[in-house]
Order: C-alpha cells, then structure tokens, then sequence
C-alpha cells in the first residue's frame, strides 16, 4: 500500500505549525511554542513544562464511557 505512512509520522494538515515568541513564566528563558500565549496564563519553557505538567487541574471533561469493561450494571435484574 503506497502513499500510507506507519509509525511515529503524523500527516501535515496545513503545513507546517506556526511557532510563537514566549517568555518562560518560571525561568524567564525565551522559547517558541506551537500556540499563540494568552495574558494571565503561564508558558513554560521545555525543562520547567516538564516539571510543571503534573500540576494541571484536573477539572476537565472526560470523554470516557463511565463504568468498565469489567463492571456489571446492577441496574439490569435477570
């Protein structure tokens, strides 16, 4: 099957991603990252995203089913 790509290739919608001047918000190093920085909210540089990433809230939507594989309904009587 030519033309498919396996791997770790991702395919490029668009082109390649525009990168942004930032201002570490830790270390005050100067970065680029692939989004545009928005006032009031931290930009970290590679090192500090790195110790930094574990401290995300938590609050966010989980598009997971609830319940597991291994889980019975006891909502259903036989």
């Amino acid at each position: 099957m030519e033309g498919r790509r396996y791997g770790n290739s991702r395919p490029s919608f668009g082109g390649p991603r525009e990168m942004c001047d930032a201002t570490c918000s830790d270390c005050g190093a100067q970065t680029k990252v692939p989004f545009k920085p928005i006032e009031g909210r931290p930009v970290y540089c590679r090192d500090c995203y790195q110790k930094h990433k574990n401290d995300r809230p938590t609050n966010r939507p989980s598009f997971r089913r609830e319940g597991g594989d291994n889980e019975s309904d006891d909502s259903q009587e036989e």
